[in-house]
């Protein structure tokens, strides 16, 4: 097998344990050398390796047991919470497997994981394949990778490839959410205004409107973001020609009826009764049922206004849209008028 065929993580385990391999080798050639394996038994060797096997295949079943648990504790909370710390929790996993393998790598490579010059390519690539967890039999075929275990190579593939630009966006000193958040205040401070953090959940949308009708006391009640999700669902079902065309093929909304109002009921039923996302067609929809203008600040782009035949009849409502907060998407925040100093 070429080094160049092998997902990331085998080549670090090969890069590794060819490290490990080479420098054992030169260490044999000193004359003053004289190591305790040149006179060991090959029979206790093998079965040192063989134990060594047995420990390493503990740790991976440790590892799955642990990615189990971590899953189950993941499937708690809202749709976004979950799926937040499903995405950590796979992470984690993905990390401590790259970790876990290449120390199996090298731990195998100093009891002897070696041969001569012609069969050197080939012992380290059995070592490979035994980290990976596929065994070699006595005739030389090898077992066929099981789904699971392709399943976790591209995983930990992806984190490693995540891990990577993470490292670089440090060496850079680049991040994207401060860099956002530099440039919004750059935009908000001559207007005395400043960001106030809604909880980064699939109400954020929501909540930010909440926050500021709270500033409105004067024109209207408090709403909470629960009745303003189903005024906006409302709005929605009243003026379906508004909004239908702009309804996209979203796969977490798709159904298997092509109905077209079907699939505009299902959206309408979502925005109201769970905590999916919202975006520019449920702020229209708050901006009509509200009969308020709305105002959304964004660092990459120009203000986004809508409901502007409301602009002299109420106060407006300010919020913020961040793309790159907190590593889940779209985010929205409340804009406030900064305190007197």
């Amino acid at each position: 097998m070429n080094c160049n065929q092998l997902p990331q993580v085998q080549r670090q385990a090969h890069a590794a344990a060819g490290a490990a391999a080479a420098t054992m080798d030169a260490s044999s050639a000193e004359p003053e050398y004289s190591p305790v394996e040149d006179v060991r038994p090959k029979e206790e060797a093998m079965v040192t390796r063989s134990e060594m096997l047995s420990r390493h295949q503990k740790e991976v079943k440790e590892l799955q047991g642990k990615e189990i648990a971590l899953k189950k504790a993941a499937a708690k909370g809202s749709k976004a919470e979950q799926k937040a710390k499903k995405k950590s929790a796979e992470g984690e996993i993905a990390k401590l497997d790259i970790l876990m393998k290449a120390r199996q790598a090298k731990e195998l490579a100093s009891l002897g994981f070696k041969g001569e010059q012609k069969e050197e390519a080939a012992s380290i690539d059995t070592l490979v394949r035994a980290i990976a967890g596929v065994t070699a039999s006595g005739s030389g075929e090898q077992a066929r990778p099981s789904k699971g275990q392709k399943f976790r190579e591209k995983r930990a593939q992806q984190a490693a490839d995540r891990e990577q630009r993470i490292q670089e966006e440090k060496i850079n000193l680049v991040d994207p959410r401060v860099v956002e958040d530099q440039q919004l205040n750059i935009k908000l401070l001559p207007l005395g205004l400043g960001l106030k953090e809604i909880k980064p959940d699939g109400h954020c949308l929501y909540r930010a409107v909440e926050d500021q009708l709270t500033l409105h006391l004067d024109t209207c009640s408090i709403i909470s973001y629960q009745q303003l999700r189903e005024r906006a669902a409302s709005y929605m079902r009243s003026h379906v020609e508004d909004f239908l065309p702009f309804i996209g093929g979203d796969v977490e909304r798709e159904i298997e009826c092509q109905d077209p109002q079907s699939k505009y009921e299902t959206y309408c039923r979502e925005v109201e009764a769970t905590a999916s996302w919202g975006g520019q067609l449920e702020l229209g929809a708050l901006a009509q049922a509200l009969r308020k203008h709305i105002v959304v600040y964004s660092a990459s782009g120009p203000d986004v206004e809508m409901g502007k035949e409301y602009v002299n009849e109420n106060l407006t409502i300010r919020i913020s849209f961040h793309r790159h907060a907190f590593g889940l998407g779209g985010h929205y925040n409340s804009v406030v008028p900064l305190l007197p100093r």
